[in-house]
Protein backbone atom coordinates (compact mmCIF):
# COMPACT_ATOMS: atom_id res chain seq x y z
CA UNK A 1 0.00 0.00 0.00
CA UNK A 2 1.26 3.40 -0.87
CA UNK A 3 -0.14 6.82 -0.31
CA UNK A 4 -1.92 8.22 -3.37
CA UNK A 5 -0.09 10.97 -5.23
CA UNK A 6 -1.04 14.56 -4.45
CA UNK A 7 -2.18 14.95 -8.06
CA UNK A 8 -4.53 11.96 -7.77
CA UNK A 9 -5.97 13.22 -4.46
CA UNK A 10 -6.66 16.63 -6.04
CA UNK A 11 -8.20 14.96 -9.11
CA UNK A 12 -10.57 12.83 -6.99
CA UNK A 13 -11.54 15.68 -4.66
CA UNK A 14 -12.27 17.95 -7.62
CA UNK A 15 -14.84 15.40 -8.82
CA UNK A 16 -16.35 14.58 -5.41
CA UNK A 17 -16.63 18.14 -4.06
CA UNK A 18 -19.47 18.86 -6.48
CA UNK A 19 -21.49 16.08 -4.77
CA UNK A 20 -21.04 16.81 -1.08
CA UNK A 21 -18.99 18.73 1.42
CA UNK A 22 -15.89 16.54 1.61
CA UNK A 23 -13.41 16.06 4.42
CA UNK A 24 -10.20 14.06 4.14
CA UNK A 25 -7.85 12.54 6.65
CA UNK A 26 -5.12 9.97 6.97
CA UNK A 27 -6.44 6.43 6.79
CA UNK A 28 -3.79 3.77 7.34
CA UNK A 29 -1.50 4.17 4.31
CA UNK A 30 -3.93 6.25 2.28
CA UNK A 31 -6.58 8.96 2.47
CA UNK A 32 -10.04 8.57 4.01
CA UNK A 33 -12.92 10.61 2.57
CA UNK A 34 -15.95 11.54 4.65
CA UNK A 35 -18.99 13.73 4.26
CA UNK A 36 -18.45 15.11 7.76
CA UNK A 37 -20.46 12.34 9.41
CA UNK A 38 -19.09 9.05 8.11
CA UNK A 39 -16.23 7.85 5.98
CA UNK A 40 -17.70 6.63 2.71
CA UNK A 41 -14.58 6.33 0.56
CA UNK A 42 -10.84 5.96 0.62
CA UNK A 43 -7.90 6.33 -1.71
CA UNK A 44 -5.05 3.83 -1.68
CA UNK A 45 -2.26 3.93 -4.20
CA UNK A 46 -3.96 5.79 -7.05
CA UNK A 47 -7.34 4.08 -6.72
CA UNK A 48 -10.66 5.26 -5.30
CA UNK A 49 -12.77 2.85 -3.24
CA UNK A 50 -16.36 3.31 -2.02
CA UNK A 51 -18.01 1.64 0.98
CA UNK A 52 -20.36 -1.17 -0.06
CA UNK A 53 -22.80 -3.57 1.57
CA UNK A 54 -24.18 -6.90 0.37
CA UNK A 55 -26.68 -5.18 -1.94
CA UNK A 56 -24.46 -2.52 -3.52
CA UNK A 57 -21.45 -4.86 -3.82
CA UNK A 58 -23.19 -6.72 -6.66
CA UNK A 59 -22.94 -3.85 -9.14
CA UNK A 60 -19.22 -3.42 -8.44
CA UNK A 61 -18.68 -7.12 -9.06
CA UNK A 62 -20.80 -6.94 -12.25
CA UNK A 63 -18.57 -4.08 -13.41
CA UNK A 64 -15.55 -6.35 -12.88
CA UNK A 65 -14.23 -4.40 -9.91
CA UNK A 66 -12.29 -5.89 -7.01
CA UNK A 67 -12.39 -5.23 -3.27
CA UNK A 68 -9.53 -3.41 -1.63
CA UNK A 69 -6.80 -5.87 -0.72
CA UNK A 70 -3.35 -5.82 0.78
CA UNK A 71 -0.53 -8.29 1.20
CA UNK A 72 0.64 -9.68 4.54
CA UNK A 73 3.22 -12.31 5.43
CA UNK A 74 0.38 -14.84 5.49
CA UNK A 75 -0.98 -13.84 2.09
CA UNK A 76 -3.46 -11.43 0.50
CA UNK A 77 -6.27 -10.01 2.64
CA UNK A 78 -9.45 -8.68 1.00
CA UNK A 79 -11.44 -5.89 2.64
CA UNK A 80 -14.88 -6.46 1.13
CA UNK A 81 -16.30 -3.29 2.71
CA UNK A 82 -14.45 -1.21 0.09
CA UNK A 83 -14.65 -1.78 -3.67
CA UNK A 84 -12.78 0.10 -6.37
CA UNK A 85 -14.86 2.60 -8.33
CA UNK A 86 -14.97 1.84 -12.08
CA UNK A 87 -13.24 4.46 -14.24
CA UNK A 88 -16.36 4.92 -16.40
CA UNK A 89 -18.36 5.79 -13.27
CA UNK A 90 -15.70 8.16 -12.02
CA UNK A 91 -15.61 10.09 -15.29
CA UNK A 92 -19.42 10.37 -15.60
CA UNK A 93 -20.60 13.04 -13.14
CA UNK A 94 -24.18 11.70 -12.92
CA UNK A 95 -23.08 8.14 -12.27
CA UNK A 96 -20.45 9.32 -9.80
CA UNK A 97 -23.10 11.29 -7.90
CA UNK A 98 -25.37 8.21 -7.78
CA UNK A 99 -22.62 5.81 -6.64
CA UNK A 100 -21.16 8.28 -4.10
CA UNK A 101 -24.59 8.99 -2.59
CA UNK A 102 -25.21 5.26 -2.30
CA UNK A 103 -21.82 4.80 -0.59
CA UNK A 104 -22.69 7.58 1.88
CA UNK A 105 -26.02 5.92 2.71
CA UNK A 106 -24.36 2.53 3.15
CA UNK A 107 -21.66 4.04 5.38
CA UNK A 108 -24.28 5.78 7.54
CA UNK A 109 -26.43 2.65 7.74
CA UNK A 110 -23.51 0.42 8.75
CA UNK A 111 -21.65 2.86 11.01
CA UNK A 112 -20.78 1.45 14.41
CA UNK A 113 -21.33 3.69 17.45
CA UNK A 114 -18.17 5.39 18.64
CA UNK A 115 -16.47 3.96 21.71
CA UNK A 116 -16.83 7.33 23.41
CA UNK A 117 -20.61 7.21 22.98
CA UNK A 118 -20.73 3.62 24.24
CA UNK A 119 -18.69 4.59 27.31
CA UNK A 120 -20.98 7.55 28.03
CA UNK A 121 -24.04 5.35 27.74
CA UNK A 122 -22.54 2.80 30.14
CA UNK A 123 -21.79 5.51 32.72
CA UNK A 124 -25.30 6.95 32.69
CA UNK A 125 -27.21 5.95 35.77
CA UNK A 126 -30.98 5.74 35.72
CA UNK A 127 -32.67 6.95 38.86
CA UNK A 128 -36.37 6.40 39.55
CA UNK A 129 -38.34 9.60 39.24
CA UNK A 130 -35.93 11.23 36.74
Amino acid sequence: MTTPSAEYVDYVLEHLESIASIHTGRFFGGVGISNGYVQFAMMMDNSLYFVVDDDSRKKYEQAGMQPFSYLTKKGRVQVRRYFEVPEEVFTDSEQLREWANEAMLVAEKTKKPSKTLKNRQKKQVWLPGN
